[in-house]
C-alpha cells in the first residue's frame, strides 16, 4: 500500500485504500482474448496464403501493428487506469487519487461530509460492487463507481464521519477497546 502513506499527513492514520473493483477489468480481458485469436488466425491464413516474400512478410507486420494498437488502447489503457486510481480513507480525510500522465485528485475532510450513500443492481451485489456516493457541504454529491464491498466502505465511512462529527476521530474508541488507553 505505499501510494497512500506517501500523501498522509503526520499523525494520520490509513483506515482503507482500495483499487476500482475487477469487474472494470472484464472487457479489456475478454477484448485481449479476442483480438489475439483473431491476430493469430490472420497471421496462419497470411502465412499459409500470401505469397511467399515482400507481401507475406508486410501483411504478418500489419496483422502485428493493429493487433499491438488495439491492445494498447482497449487492454493496458484501461488496466493503467484501474491500476492508478485509488481510493482512500483515513482518519481525517477522504482522497481519490487516479490518472497516469495526468493526475488528478480530491480530499474532502470527514467534517465535510454531510451525507453518504451506496447504490447497487443485482449484478453489482453478485460481484460485491456498487457507487459510493458522497455529499460535501459545499458542492454536488460526487459518485464513486465500481467501489469493492461498497456496503462495508460505505458503513465504515458512516462510521468515520459520525466520529469525527462528535470528536472522536474513530482511531481512540478502538484504542479503548483494546487496552490502549487507560
Amino acid at each position: 500500500m505505499g501510494y497512500p502513506e506517501d500523501v498522509l499527513a503526520p499523525e494520520e492514520q490509513l483506515i482503507l485504500h482500495r483499487h476500482p473493483h475487477w469487474k472494470m477489468l472484464f472487457w479489456p480481458i475478454v477484448t485481449l482474448v479476442v483480438v489475439t485469436a483473431l491476430a493469430g488466425f490472420a497471421g496462419g491464413f497470411a502465412a499459409r496464403k500470401a505469397p511467399a516474400g515482400t507481401a507475406q512478410t508486410v501483411l504478418l507486420i500489419a496483422i502485428l501493428a493493429i493487433w499491438l494498437i488495439i491492445v494498447v488502447w482497449r487492454c493496458v489503457a484501461p488496466i493503467l487506469s484501474w491500476k492508478s486510481t485509488h481510493f482512500i480513507i483515513t482518519d481525517r480525510r477522504l482522497m481519490v487519487r487516479q490518472g497516469v500522465l495526468t493526475h488528478s485528485g480530491i480530499d474532502i475532510p470527514m467534517s465535510r461530509i454531510s451525507s453518504v450513500q451506496f447504490r447497487h443492481g443485482l449484478f453489482d451485489r453478485m460481484l460485491g460492487t456498487g457507487t459510493l456516493i458522497i455529499e460535501s457541504s459545499s458542492s454536488e454529491p460526487l459518485e464513486y463507481d465500481d467501489i469493492p464491498s461498497v456496503q462495508q466502505v460505505h458503513s465504515l465511512l458512516y462510521h468515520q464521519v459520525f466520529d469525527v462529527d462528535h470528536g472522536d476521530n474513530g482511531w481512540d474508541a478502538q484504542r479503548r477497546e483494546h487496552g490502549e488507553y487507560r
